[in-house]
C-alpha cells in the first residue's frame, strides 16, 4: 500500500480562520433566487415567500456571508427597483443572462433572508452602468441610521433599523469583455477609489473588495491587479478572486490536480499586494476574497440557444450543472487550499448556492436535495473553524497530463477552541488506496473520535431529487494511535474528514 507521511504540531501555524471562509454567492441569475430561494406560494414558503426547506439545508451549512445580487448581473442593475411597494417596482430585462428581472427580491428582502438563514450579506455595486453617486446613495439607504433622503426611505419602506452591510464589492469582473461596463484596469482603479473613498465617508466601519483578475488565464492578469492597487490601496481591503474549474476533457486525473493550480493562483495575487505594499511603503496589508470558487462545465454550451433567442424570459433554467462525485473531491481539495491559506484568505464565497451551479437543488413547486459538494463544503464549514496546521506533509506522485507530477493526496488539519483536531484528506489516487500516517506527538491528549468518508465506486455518480442519497458520506474504517501515531487507510478516490478530541 502507498503512504503518505504527515507531522503536525500546535508550534505550526498558518493562521486563524476567518468564518466568512465559508460564505456562498446568491445571483440574480437563472433559477438562485426565483423559484431558488424564493417561491411564494410553494407549499414550503414563509409569510415573506422564501422558501423553508431551502434555508434549512443553508443554515445546516452555517454560511456565514452571501454575496449578492452579483456577479454579471449587478453590472447594469438599478438598486433603486428593488425597493418599495413590490407592486410597483419595474420589470426590467437583464442583459447579462438575457432573462426579465420582476425585481420582487431586493435589497430589504434579501437582507431578511439573510438574516433567516444567520448570514450577513456581501453586497455588491454596480460599477459597469453606474459609479460614485449609486454607491454613495446605497450605503446610505442600508448603513445611515436616519435623518437623511435614503435612510429616511428606508425607514419609510418598512426598515426601521440600519442594515448593517458591512462588506461591499467593488464593482463585478470588470477587466471582462463580457461585463456591461466593462473597463480597462486604470479605469476601473479610479472608479473604484473614488467609490470607495465616498462609502467610507458615511460609514467608516464597512470592509471594500476590489475586483481583481476575473480568473487566472485573463491575459491582464497580474498587471490589473497592481494598477488597481496602486490607484486603491488605502481605499480597498482586499483583492478579489474567482476560479472555476471542468473537466469537458474526462481525464480526471487532470482535473483533481487543478488545486494545486488554485494554491499558485493565491500565491501570486499575494505577491502582488505585498509588493504594492513595500512600493507604497504602506503599513496596511491587503488580504484576499476567493468571491467565486468552484467546479463549471456540465452546463458549457448548454445554455448557448436560450442566450441566442433573446426570449427574455424570468427565472430561466441556467447554469444547472449536476455534479458528480469527481466534482466534489475536487470541492474538497480547493477547500483544503483556502484552509492553507487561511493568513491571507480572509473570506471566500462558493458560488453559488441554489440551482446555479450549487450545493442545493430545488424543483419548483416541489423537493430541495444536496448535490455532491454539499458535503465537503458542510464538513469544512462544520469542523474547520480553528487555527489552521501548517502540515509537513509528504505524499506519493502521481502524473498528470495537465500539470505533471502532484501529490496524490491532500491534507490540511485545523484545531478548535476546544483543542479538538479535525483533519482534512482527499485521497486522488483512482486506484490505489494510501496510508496515511500522522505524527500527533504533540497532542498526546487526543484520540480517534470519528472518521467519516465520501466515496463512490462511479466517479461520475450524482444525486439527484428521485435519488437523492446516491453520494452521501458514510463511517469510514477508522485507524489507530499507537505512541502518538495516527494510521488511517485513506480509501482510493475518497474525501475524508478525521476527528480527534
Amino acid at each position: 500500500m502507498k503512504m503518505a507521511r504527515m507531522v503536525l504540531d500546535r508550534d505550526y501555524r498558518i493562521g486563524q480562520v476567518d468564518k466568512r471562509l465559508f460564505g456562498s454567492f446568491l445571483e440574480h441569475l437563472g433559477r438562485a433566487i426565483y423559484t431558488g430561494i424564493y417561491e411564494p406560494g410553494h407549499p414550503m414558503a414563509d409569510e415573506e415567500g422564501f422558501r423553508k426547506d431551502v434555508l434549512a439545508l443553508v443554515k445546516e451549512l452555517n454560511v456565514p456571508v452571501v454575496r449578492w445580487p452579483g456577479g454579471n448581473f449587478v453590472s447594469g442593475y438599478n438598486w433603486e427597483d428593488g425597493i418599495g411597494p413590490v407592486e410597483k417596482r419595474p420589470t426590467k430585462l437583464d442583459m447579462a443572462w438575457s432573462s426579465t428581472e420582476a425585481n420582487a427580491v431586493g435589497v430589504q428582502e434579501f437582507c431578511s433572508w439573510a438574516k433567516k438563514a444567520g448570514s450577513s450579506v456581501m453586497m455588491a455595486i454596480n460599477l459597469g452602468t453606474r459609479g460614485v453617486d449609486e454607491a454613495r446613495n446605497l450605503v446610505e439607504y442600508c448603513n445611515h441610521p436616519s435623518g437623511s433622503y435614503w435612510s429616511d426611505l428606508r425607514v419609510q419602506n418598512g426598515a426601521k433599523e440600519p442594515l448593517n452591510v458591512k462588506l461591499w464589492c467593488l464593482g463585478n469582473e470588470m477587466d471582462g469583455p463580457w461585463q456591461i461596463g466593462h473597463k480597462t484596469a486604470v479605469e476601473y482603479a479610479r472608479v473604484a477609489h473614488e467609490a470607495g473613498k465616498v462609502m467610507k465617508w458615511i460609514d467608516p466601519s464597512i470592509e471594500l473588495v476590489a475586483s481583481g483578475s476575473s480568473n487566472l488565464y485573463m491575459p491582464s492578469f497580474g498587471s490589473w491587479e497592481q494598477t488597481v492597487l496602486e490607484e486603491a490601496y488605502d481605499t480597498v481591503d482586499y483583492m478579489s478572486l474567482h476560479q472555476y474549474y471542468g473537466n469537458a476533457e474526462g481525464d480526471t486525473a487532470s482535473f483533481l490536480a487543478r488545486s494545486v493550480e488554485m494554491d499558485a493562483f493565491i500565491d501570486g495575487v499575494v505577491s502582488i499586494c505585498d509588493a504594492v505594499r513595500a512600493k507604497m511603503h504602506s503599513k496596511k496589508r491587503i488580504h484576499l476574497s476567493f468571491d467565486e470558487w468552484n467546479v463549471w462545465f456540465h452546463s458549457n454550451g448548454r445554455d448557448q440557444d436560450y442566450y441566442d433567442s433573446r426570449v427574455w424570459k424570468q427565472a430561466p433554467p441556467l447554469l444547472e450543472d449536476t455534479y458528480t462525485f469527481e466534482d466534489a473531491l475536487l470541492v474538497g481539495s480547493m477547500l483544503i487550499t483556502l484552509l492553507k491559506h487561511a493568513d491571507r484568505v480572509k473570506i471566500a464565497c462558493m458560488a453559488q448556492l441554489v440551482n446555479v451551479i450549487a450545493p442545493i437543488m430545488t424543483a419548483p413547486g416541489g423537493g430541495a436535495w444536496r448535490q455532491t459538494i454539499y458535503y465537503p463544503f458542510l464538513h469544512a464549514s462544520r469542523f474547520g473553524r480553528g487555527t489552521v496546521l501548517r502540515p509537513v506533509l509528504d505524499a506519493p506522485q502521481m502524473q498528470t497530463k495537465a500539470l505533471g507530477a502532484v501529490p496524490n493526496v491532500d491534507a490540511v488539519a485545523v484545531e478548535a477552541e476546544d483543542g479538538s483536531l479535525t483533519i482534512f484528506a482527499v485521497n486522488k489516487d483512482m486506484e490505489n488506496d494510501v496510508l496515511l500516517q500522522a505524527d500527533l506527538r504533540a497532542f498526546p491528549e487526543l484520540k480517534l473520535r470519528s472518521h467519516i468518508q465520501l466515496h463512490a465506486d462511479d466517479v461520475k455518480a450524482c444525486n439527484t431529487l428521485e435519488a437523492p442519497d446516491c453520494v452521501v458520506p458514510r463511517n469510514g474504517e477508522g485507524g489507530t494511535i499507537e505512541n502518538g501515531r495516527l494510521e488511517l487507510r485513506l480509501q482510493s478516490l475518497s474525501w475524508n474528514v478525521i476527528r480527534l478530541g
